[in-house]
Formats: C-alpha cells, sequence, structure tokens
C-alpha cells in the first residue's frame, strides 16, 4: 500500500510505503529516484504489525522505486504504474502529479 498526504504548503506530499509484517525475514527497504537508488537507506521498520517507510517528496513528478531484500528486488503491487528500467525489470511508480 502506498498512502500520500500533502503537505501545508502543497508543493510537497508526504509517501509512506507499507508492507505487510509477515513480508519481512530481514531488512527491506526501498530505494527509487528519491534517494539515489540506494540501498538501505530508506528502511521499513516495523510498526502497528506492517512494516513502513514515510518520505517527503516533491509534488508534481513521478518517482520509480523498488523494494530491495537480501540483494532480492520486489515491487509494489499498489503502484500506480509500471516502467521498465536498464535491466530489463520493471520499476514501480508513485506518481504525484
Amino acid at each position: 500500500m502506498i498512502r500520500r498526504e500533502p503537505t501545508k504548503k502543497g508543493d510537497k506530499v508526504k509517501v509512506t510505503f507499507v508492507l505487510p509484517a509477515q513480508a519481512a525475514d530481514g531488512e527491506i527497504s526501498v530505494a527509487g529516484d528519491f534517494n539515489s537508488w540506494c540501498v538501505g537507506e530508506t528502511v521499513l521498520r516495523r510498526r502497528d504489525g506492517r512494516l513502513v517507510a514515510s518520505l517527503t517528496l516533491v509534488a508534481g513528478r513521478r518517482y520509480a522505486f523498488r523494494y530491495v531484500q537480501d540483494g532480492r528486488w520486489f515491487d509494489d503491487e499498489d503502484a500506480d504504474a509500471y516502467e521498465y528500467n536498464e535491466f530489463g525489470d520493471k520499476n514501480g511508480i508513485v506518481d504525484l502529479t
């Protein structure tokens, strides 16, 4: 699940990535355009029986992302869209336009 909350000024959006806690048997992070695809920079943390990570992103853009766990990349079924990347895999898209 991906939640979006506009900030008060409206120029940014708080984006929260949510996975079921049972999805984790180890650390899961979200990597994408917003963190230069840096694995381990945005780690999902346990909260209320789920794994959660929040970022404040600039509104009016689309961001490509994927989750990674133990070197294995995977998609979010709730992404707004998917686009192929240079590795032949699909990136999820969060559309804030």
